[in-house]
């Protein structure tokens, strides 16, 4: 009998752990089909809030008494309407106007037999298509009519970026544009130009132009780097990375590297090509006597290089509540109605930020707010967490234990930002900076060589701060590419994406008051 109960016993704990096993497999499954097919936006409405907070929790348990009180009260809010933005206008006033006057056939036949009392207008929006041209420079010779021992006299050719090169800056704009900010692979660019305006222009060829544009441009690049992180940032970079794959020759397949981001929110950013993960490439995107906050996701490379022995106490790691959402959105089908409760908490937090944003408030302003209002949010939700891990009801490897240990784990980064009103709740900004190059290297799959990245962080940069600035980016890169051989070292700062945007800002607001007098 012993012998049978020790082998039901070991039975019944084997069974229990195959189940826990299964448990974990089944949200792992999950949650993968879930970031293959399901929607990619992590965004949530009152409406969903309102149900998961009403929904079941795991079966046979019930829930906290706090979270469902709490639960309670928040179902019996109700959402504010949405405010209708104006209706804005069908067709942009700034676009140059063409008009054609339509006459009926008997008054054309005789137009004397007729008067006008009026007219009916209708307006379409219309596109001509780019072109190609052959821009011809001309440089005639002289000589003296009475000195005829001079030597004759011609214009000196203008400075160009490649001597005999047949790319003017304007082609040169368009291919970077097209392939950083269009995301057009070059095949497509060479068939596009073939095909609908009968030029060839092989994609070697346009590899190695983009590769005159980038060396032209790196000292602006250079001169946006030192500015991002020098005395003038105020102290404070959002940093985050992304893969992208290159060819490797030798290797027989491609490896994959990474583009670092460095963004200060309201200024410039900056991209680096790297190729690998490794903590040591943040020294190469944020120097070593750099003072201030850095806010990053909870990868250890981060922690590394600011406990680093030569940089201790100087930079302070400020963590994302993006990225905290992100773990309880993926484990809302283990534990709907606790996912909800911790949701709705988070949902505070970002209403708080939401108001600043609308009120335009300042660090001062944004800091004694988020004492005041988003303290107490955050102070409560750190026990519940605190509750829930002590109580062990879920399984660390879960979904729910590991964003339960991933939100305690970065506590007290999160912090930080009700601490300094500088930082943002969130890395969201740095992120948007670099979805555009999630978007390109899906069309183009891969670099093509490891220096091709550096290239691509050097044009990127220029086009992501265009963006920023709500310049066009093609004409920025016309006008900075027709003026660069000209230009000295101590004029590159005149030609950065901003200092472009202040000069357009200033040339309106001189040709308005000409405009009202006209």
């Amino acid at each position: 009998m012993p012998d049978e109960r020790e082998q039901i016993a070991k039975l019944r704990s084997e069974n229990e752990q195959l189940r826990r096993e299964n448990t974990l497999l089944r949200q792992k499954v999950d949650l993968l089909v879930k970031r293959i097919f399901g929607a990619g936006s992590e965004k949530l409405d009152a409406g969903q809030l309102e149900l998961l907070l009403s929904g079941e929790d795991e079966p046979g348990k019930a829930p906290e008494p706090e979270l469902a009180a709490e639960a309670a009260r928040c179902s019996k809010e109700t959402s504010t309407p949405r405010e209708r933005k104006p209706r804005e206008k069908r067709l942009p006033e700034h676009l140059p106007l063409e008009e054609e006057i339509i006459e009926p056939l008997v008054v054309q036949a005789e137009p004397e037999a007729w008067r006008c009392i009026g007219e009916e207008v209708s307006e379409q929006l219309d596109y001509e298509p780019a072109r190609f041209l052959r821009r011809r420079l001309i440089r005639r010779k002289f000589v003296h009519r009475v000195d005829k021992d001079m030597a004759p006299v011609i214009a000196p050719l203008p400075p160009v970026l490649q001597e005999r090169g047949i790319a003017a800056p304007g082609l040169l704009a368009q291919v970077v544009v097209a392939k950083y900010c269009d995301h057009l692979p070059l095949y497509r660019q060479e068939q596009i130009y073939k095909s609908r305006h009968g030029v060839e222009l092989p994609r070697q060829t346009l590899a190695r132009w983009i590769e005159l544009a980038a060396d032209w441009l790196s000292p602006i690049y250079r001169h946006i780097n030192q500015e991002l992180v020098g005395e003038r940032t105020g102290g404070y970079l959002q940093v985050d990375e992304t893969p992208i794959k290159y060819l490797a020759p030798g290797h027989g397949t491609t490896r994959t590297g990474y583009l670092w981001t460095a963004s200060r929110p309201g200024g410039d950013v900056l991209y680096s090509w790297q190729t690998s993960r490794a903590a040591d490439c943040i020294e190469k995107l944020i120097p070593g006597d750099y003072r201030g906050v850095i806010q990053c996701d909870g990868y250890a490379g981060y922690r590394s290089f600011a406990s680093a022995a030569h940089r201790a106490g100087n930079i302070t790691l400020a963590a994302c509540h993006a990225h905290m959402r992100r773990k309880f959105i993926e484990a809302q089908d283990q534990s709907r109605r606790t996912c909800g409760w911790i949701l709705r908490q988070i949902a505070h937090l970002y209403g708080v930020e939401k108001s600043l944003r609308q009120e335009r408030a300042g660090p001062k302003l944004r800091a004694a707010r988020r004492v005041a209002e988003s303290h107490m949010v955050h102070e409560r939700l750190r026990r519940t967490l605190i509750r829930l891990k002590t109580s062990k009801r879920y399984l660390p490897q879960s979904a729910m234990g590991k964003a339960i240990d991933y939100a305690l784990g970065i506590w007290p980064a999160l912090r930080i930002y009700l601490e300094d009103g500088r930082v943002e709740i969130d890395n969201n900004l740095v992120e948007n900076a670099i979805r555009p190059t999630a978007i390109g290297k899906k069309n183009w799959l891969f670099v093509g060589e490891a220096h091709a990245g550096e290239r691509g962080a050097i044009l990127y940069t220029l086009i992501e701060n265009c963006r920023r600035r709500g310049i066009d980016p093609y004409a920025y890169l016309r006008d900075t590419l027709s003026k660069l051989p000209a230009l000295t070292n101590w004029a590159i700062a005149d030609w950065t994406p901003a200092a472009y945007a202040r000069r357009l800002r200033e040339r309106e607001r001189v040709q308005q008051p000409l405009q009202r007098a006209s």
